[in-house]
């Protein structure tokens, strides 16, 4: 509990920027066509994902350095700051070119947040779990990031029948962005109290070399592994969480509150059935779920975004959208432990966060800016095929990676004294 709830507060903060682009484009951007505003909110979003690996080998380091725990609280304090900045700035109505300048400036500062939680969750859940039930464990890192975008778009619902339009597209969504930075300052105090894990203690005593990039540059296969197995996987899951309400509405001609129930019915089946996923690699491994998240998300993906564009009813969005959820777990639910059994402990958090930033950054942070793109060219289709394609990158990297399950965690009690007394 105490590892996932700030994890819960820091995706809140970073959904609630997606879920409520579509009433903020208006507010920080120049007048023009709806897609136009979307496609400058999704490029402020992907810029955000710039900072993510400048997080991950930051926040890496000081994690491996200092503790998992440390690097936690420091993490979260970040993303306060970020949302915080969003909340309090005015418009470009009355500001200027300022407006879109500071939301740069907060999305950056929350990128770098991000990229840090990441590492640092991913490796804390990993060590503090046994050996047994690692994939069980650490899968609640995805149930506390679904539950953070549910929140997100269960504030904005809250938000739609309790407010107008207008007044929501005013000054409405600035609301979500305070209740983040209040829920963050709450999550660091938590987490303050959490205990170290006893395999960064053990490594903090045995003499290891010091986290550094040199060191981890010495596992090149481990760092390849981890760009490749999250390049599909993180094109897969931004496009059927944070794009898809955009897609419902701008594509598949869903109004607004309707697309906003469907993702938040598709994201919360989707957020129950990690941990079952979890639970099964610990017993039959981790590969087995990547191949099958492989093969089936690379034939799957384009039927399945084109029969949404064609939905024309909520139930059936919802059933198509849960399924190509379902697909996606078998990457989400193990990401983040596989990526932990890749490292030795002295470098772990790097390990974890540096290659997870670069291709989340190239891969997941701009999945829904050229999706508008190809919206916007006319070839929407093509983005359907691109993420395919980057899932069946992935599946061969599935294909020749190492069974990760069976790396121990365990630290071992110190060998008795030969010299102490009897």
């Amino acid at each position: 509990m105490g590892g996932s709830a700030g994890n819960l507060v820091e995706w809140y903060d970073w959904y609630v920027f997606s879920a409520l682009s579509l009433y903020f484009a208006k507010a920080f951007f120049p007048a023009g066509n709806e897609t136009a505003q979307l496609l400058n909110a999704s490029a402020v979003f992907a810029v955000g994902f710039l900072m993510r690996p400048v997080g991950g080998l930051v926040m890496g380091r000081y994690a491996d350095r200092h503790g998992r725990r440390a690097a936690l609280s420091l993490s979260v304090l970040l993303m306060c700051a970020g949302s915080l900045l969003i909340a309090v700035t005015p418009g470009y109505a009355t500001i200027g070119i300022a407006a879109p300048v500071i939301l740069v400036i907060a999305r950056l500062v929350q990128g770098l947040s991000v990229g840090g939680e990441y590492g640092a969750s991913a490796t804390y859940l990993s060590e503090i779990a046994g050996d047994d039930r690692r994939g069980f464990w650490s899968s609640f890192q995805y149930v506390t990031l679904i539950m953070g975008q549910l929140l997100a778009l269960g504030v904005l619902i809250v938000l739609q029948r309790s407010m107008s339009a207008h007044a929501l597209e005013t000054w409405g969504w600035r609301i979500p962005f305070a209740i983040g930075a209040a829920c963050a300052v709450i999550a660091a105090w938590l987490r303050r109290g959490l205990d170290e894990t006893p395999a960064f203690e053990a490594s903090r005593g045995s003499g290891a070399p010091r986290a550094s990039l040199r060191a981890l540059l010495a596992h090149p296969r481990a760092v390849l592994t981890v760009i490749g197995l999250t390049a599909g996987g993180t094109v897969a899951f931004y496009t059927f969480t944070t794009y898809a309400q955009k897609f419902l509405v701008n594509s598949a001609h869903f109004t607004r509150d309707a697309a906003t129930r469907v993702s938040a019915a598709s994201i919360f089946l989707f957020m129950l059935v990690q941990p079952l996923y979890g639970h099964v690699s610990d017993r039959i491994g981790r590969r087995p779920i990547l191949m099958a998240f492989g093969v089936v998300g690379t034939l799957a993906t384009v039927p399945l975004l084109d029969a949404l564009h064609g939905a024309g009813s909520e139930l059936r969005a919802f059933v198509l959208l849960s399924v190509a959820l379902l697909v996606v777990s078998g990457y989400t639910s193990i990401n983040a432990v596989v990526k932990a059994e890749l490292f030795p402990t002295e470098i772990r958090a790097l390990g974890v966060a540096l290659p997870y930033g670069i291709a989340v950054s190239l891969f997941g942070g701009t999945a829904e800016y050229l999706a508008l793109r190809a919206k916007g060219g006319g070839h929407e289709r093509w983005f359907f095929w691109y993420v395919a394609a980057c899932i069946f990158c992935s599946l061969l990297v599935f294909a020749i990676m190492p069974e990760t399950r069976r790396v121990s965690f365990e630290v071992s009690p110190p060998a008795p004294d030969d010299r102490a007394p009897s």
